[in-house]
């Protein structure tokens, strides 16, 4: 919600003596405007544009005795400064202020009165207000009659003590920090998190919007059934009140649209009315101990007659009802009529007979008990224009619903926050004292209204039992009944308008904080600051609440929604509680977790107690808001308790997982991804990370990190734009996982270092995942070549599954769905079963699901094929994976031609390479030279011309000149070898030779099986263990995958990865 607030300079200070026009702020957001919370929140730590450091220092002051700290003045305030800016902070609750003055300069600012309203205008009177209403006047004695005083007493007990409870967390909450004007939703939501505060946030909004219903429910019963009986349109009573409250919801929202300035100078005058009508009910209970007073009810037999019938209670009077055409009826004949005062003395003993409860179903009469009755046959057709009859079918857990919104509007005091003199103080201390007042005040009418009213007349819901049709409270009033109708009718209208105030405010709120999309449109407001949309949004909800047409079947749909957000105030509080963080310092100390948590177990079980399925409907439609916020809402640190449980759990698991590896049937791949940035730190291959996502499906740890080469004090920005980059991809291909950009001084050095200590704890990552250097063959990048080999390298040595993706840009997307067709497992030699582990996990993303398994497997001369491949369906059967099964024998055969000139070709190519690369370092050298000759040959042959850029004069020595003629020589001769393919096969490296016919024959059988396929897995061979064979090892890797679309080299970890075992 937005909030006003000035900054006033203080006197003598020469930190004051800027124009006082840049310190006199306008409206803002609150999460942007409040300096205070700003610097101590932790939602923005950006120093250097809060409003509170100034660095505009005067050398004269600090120059002097501050030297030592001048250089950080311009980005860390002095504490005077600081203190001062503090010491004037002040939030002013949005909407109350409106007059905008102008001064000389032209300029308009808002005109702001420091918060002046103490403990009992501010806290105790708004909570009274909104606490007493509208079920202490029209329900109460309803309850008392149907539940008897013992159960009335015990739901009056828990709901009671839930409020308590829930003011005790709110209190801690309260005065553990400044509460900005938002009151109760800026707690919740700040304590809990964005999803759990945008959650119960509109949980608490659409209570208080159905309160406003219940209320103009109310207001127009007392206005129908007391004021003005005459005025029905329907014969029904619900279109009565469903048309009448709908043109009384109009008029309200009209005052509340017009300045919420005119519902704040008459909450005193309805403050007053419910004051009085308490008073005049104690007053009564006097009076009645004195003497009776005229309000009678009249019964046949045990049966209570509906009184406006007629005039007076005699047999004579009632035949004109009961008798028609000579013919009475049977149950007028067969009973006496008998009349009996409303009201007793506290001492004449009734309150034995109105002790336990009187509950019923719909339709029955009501009777007395103790009075004669002779049955007749029943007229069914005049017995609801005759006898007062039950309307709805009671019991107790109905009545726990329809009682429990007198007890809300706790959080009256917590939302006036901002215009507040000391909040921490009065929050607790108003809330506490207003709760245990109204506690008082409902406990002793309910003792009071069973001693002293009739049972029947408490049980008669309209009073229509009662002569002159009144509030069955009414008649226990002194001096007269009016003084409640009265009184009643305008407290509803005051608590209905103070709901139709307050509920906007709240929904304003949770759309300025951005946290739920579709609902920022409610954040705009007027001039004024006030919230036109969302005024608008609540007159429409709280309409829906006045077509339900009865202010009994409301009353538990508001119930529900204010339980919920009670919950979560026990739970915010009680979780900062256990989790001890260095922020939770709370000024009310008597609060303590397992009260926050014993009143959250009675807020949830009032919940289902009042109805269990309004209550699965409130939380599912929480657990939606929730999911929403977490799928689309904005990103919000709000360093709430929901995140430090997380850390809590998450430093508990890692110290778990830490005390032993995982099982085998635990293991899946925990992957390090490497990836490639351009000059402009974009990915390279974001078909990596779409791989990545589908080989996870979102499980498992997943790590994508990037190394730059450089220093971190000098590329330090870079790393970040990296990070940031990274991100954008991840969250584009959907990849869940974590990210890191690290700054060393070499590549290698950086893949080292994030293989040996990426993750934490037992968090770590047990495959490595990068794409095939594709440029490797260039002499340039030999370098390339030597860090890819030295991470398998080091990816072997660390125990590590290594996986390397060919042709990652021919990979499938996330968006993509590949046909039918076949993924490929060539197991050459046993990896721990990493190789059939892949195309499983693979297949549980929809971009592969359509794609079905086949592993082959190479048989020797030696082995029986036919029971190799027994063997291997069998095994596969144990696995669970369902794959074809197909061994190719490779049979032993004399070496091709074509090897030995591809083995060749291999060797004299890096041959070549050896001797015509030229170092940096010897180039740099010979540059140098050739520039220190020339300068020498300028300053000694002034008289000639300068030599042209492009030649160069150098002195050779008879020796240079041989060694460089043959330099030459060899090297024009290795060309012409190259390029005449002479076969010198006896020369060759055999070795080179066999890995090089196995490459050929393997890449032939697999091209000739696989060249179809949508993926083909295989084995990848060790990586050489001399520096001087990194060439040959990545030829031979071409040439085992030549002819391939999409492959995936597989080398497993040194562990079984799957297991036959349940």
């Amino acid at each position: 919600m937005p909030t006003n607030f000035t900054v006033v300079p203080v006197e003598d200070s020469p930190l004051s003596e800027q124009g006082n026009d840049e310190q006199i702020l306008n409206e803002e957001d609150r999460e942007g405007s409040d300096p205070a919370a700003e610097l101590f929140s932790g939602e923005d730590t950006s120093r250097e544009t809060s409003s509170l450091i100034s660095t505009d220092h005067d050398g004269s002051i600090y120059g002097q005795n501050m030297a030592l700290y001048e250089e950080e003045m311009d980005s860390t305030p002095m504490v005077a400064s600081l203190l001062n800016k503090l010491a004037n902070y002040s939030n002013i609750t949005q909407g109350v202020i409106e007059h905008e003055a102008e001064s000389e300069d032209g300029i308009k600012r808002v005109t702001v009165n420091g918060p002046q309203m103490g403990t009992f205008i501010g806290v105790y009177l708004p909570c009274m207000q909104n606490i007493l209403g509208v079920i202490l006047f029209l329900r109460l004695t309803w309850i008392v009659g149907t539940a008897g005083i013992m159960q009335t007493l015990a739901i009056v007990f828990m709901c009671c003590s839930c409020t308590m409870l829930t003011a005790i967390s709110m209190s801690a909450i309260a005065t553990n920090g400044v509460v900005p004007a938002g009151g109760s939703y800026y707690m919740i939501s700040r304590a809990l998190g964005p999803e759990f505060g945008g959650a119960v946030g509109l949980c608490f909004y659409l209570g208080t919007t159905f309160a406003g219903s219940m209320y103009v429910l109310g207001t127009i019963e007392i206005f129908l059934t007391y004021i003005m009986g005459n005025i029905d349109v329907f014969k029904a009573m619900d279109n009565n009140m469903r048309l009448y409250g709908t043109c009384c919801l109009v008029i309200m929202t009209l005052v509340v649209f017009v300045g919420v300035r005119y519902v704040n100078k008459l909450s005193l005058v309805f403050l007053s009315c419910v004051v009085l009508s308490i008073l005049a009910i104690y007053a009564g209970v006097i009076q009645a101990t004195i003497k009776t007073n005229d309000f009678h009810i009249c019964f046949l037999g045990n049966r209570t007659l509906q009184h406006y019938n007629f005039s007076k209670c005699e047999k004579a009077e009632l035949g004109n009802i009961f008798c028609q055409n000579v013919t009475c009826d049977e149950y007028f004949v067969n009973n006496n009529v008998t009349k009996i005062p409303v009201t007793h003395s506290m001492l004449s003993g009734i309150i034995s007979e109105n002790m336990w409860g009187h509950y019923g179903p719909e339709g029955m009469t009501l009777e007395k008990d103790g009075l004669s009755s002779v049955q007749g046959s029943p007229n069914t057709n005049d017995m609801s224009r005759r006898y007062v009859l039950r309307d709805i079918t009671t019991y107790f857990t109905m009545l726990v619903g329809i009682f429990f919104p007198s007890v809300t509007g706790i959080m009256a005091g917590s939302n006036r926050s901002g215009a507040l003199r000391d909040p921490q103080r009065s929050i607790p201390t108003g809330t506490i004292l207003a709760i245990a007042t109204t506690s008082f005040i409902y406990i002793s009418c309910v003792l009071l209204f069973g001693a002293c009213i009739e049972g029947v007349a408490l049980r008669d819901k309209f009073g229509k039992s009662v002569n002159e049709r009144t509030l069955v409270v009414g008649t226990l009033a002194w001096p007269s009944p009016w003084v409640i109708v009265i009184g009643s009718f305008f407290s509803c209208c005051g608590a209905a308008l103070q709901s139709l105030t307050g509920a906007p405010r709240i929904l304003q709120a949770i759309a300025c904080d951005g946290i739920i999309p579709f609902l920022q449109v409610f954040g705009h407001s007027k001039s004024n600051g006030e919230p036109t949309w969302a005024l608008l949004l609540t007159a429409v909800i709280c309409e829906i609440g006045i077509l339900i047409g009865s202010l009994d079947a409301v009353a538990p749909i508001l119930s529900m929604f204010f339980l919920m957000c009670y919950l979560f105030v026990n739970l915010a509080c009680a979780v900062q509680t256990l989790l001890r963080t260095p922020n939770w310092r709370p000024r009310f100390k008597f609060y303590h977790w397992s009260l926050s948590f014993l009143g959250m177990s009675l807020s949830l079980s009032l919940m289902f107690v009042s109805s269990w399925y309004y209550a699965l409907v409130v939380i599912v439609f929480a657990g939606c808001i929730y999911k929403y916020i977490e799928y689309r809402g904005a990103e919000k640190e709000w360093g709430d308790g929901i995140r430090g449980l997380s850390l809590n759990a998450a430093r508990y698991a890692l110290i778990k997982l830490e005390e032993a590896p995982p099982h085998t049937k635990n293991w899946r791949p925990q992957v390090l991804v490497f990836l490639k940035l351009d000059s402009e730190f974009e990915v390279k291959h974001p078909r990596l990370l779409s791989f990545t996502s589908q080989l996870k499906a979102g499980r498992g740890l997943t790590i994508v990190c990037s190394v730059l080469e450089g220093t971190y004090m000098a590329r330090g920005t870079d790393a970040k734009r990296s990070e940031q980059s990274i991100k954008t991809a991840m969250a584009k291909e959907k990849t869940k996982g974590f990210c890191h950009a690290v700054v060393t001084s070499n590549l290698r050095d950086g893949f080292s270092q994030l293989i040996q200590s990426a993750g934490l704890g037992g968090m770590k990552h047990n495959a490595v995942l990068l794409a095939w250097p594709t440029n490797w063959k260039q002499s340039e990048s030999s370098l390339s070549r030597r860090n890819f080999i030295e991470t398998i390298s080091e990816t072997t040595a660390a125990q590590q599954a290594l996986l390397v993706a060919k042709n990652i840009d021919h990979f499938p997307t996330n968006q993509d769905r590949l046909a039918e067709g076949t993924i490929d497992v060539w197991w050459i030699v046993h990896d721990g079963g990493l190789l059939m582990l892949l195309p499983f996990l693979l297949r549980q993303h929809k971009v592969w699901r359509k794609c079905r398994m086949r592993i082959f497997t190479v048989a020797q001369m030696d082995d029986n094929s036919i029971q190799m491949k027994k063997d291997l369906q069998m095994f596969l059967y144990h696995l669970r994976i369902d794959a074809k099964v197909e061994v190719v024998e490779m049979h032993a055969g004399d070496i091709s031609a074509f090897t030995y000139e591809k083995t060749l070709v291999m060797e004299q190519r890096s041959q070549l390479l050896k001797q015509m690369q030229l170092s940096k370092t010897e180039r740099e050298r010979e540059a140098q030279l050739i520039h220190d000759r020339n300068t020498k040959s300028h300053a000694t042959l002034n008289d000639k011309a300068t030599p042209t850029s492009d030649r160069v004069h150098m002195t050779w020595t008879k020796e240079k000149l041989i060694s460089e003629r043959n330099r030459h020589r060899d090297a024009n001769m290795a060309v012409r070898d190259i390029f005449n393919m002479k076969p010198e096969w006896e020369n060759l490296n055999q070795a080179n030779v066999r890995r090089m016919h196995t490459a050929v024959k393997l890449n032939e059988v697999v091209v000739n099986k696989s060249q179809g396929a949508h993926l083909v897995l295989l084995n990848m061979p060790g990586p050489p263990k001399s520096k001087g064979g990194e060439e040959n090892y990545m030829e031979f890797l071409e040439v085992l995958t030549e002819g391939l679309d999409r492959v995936l080299l597989v080398r497993g970890g040194g562990r079984e990865v799957i297991t036959i075992y349940s």
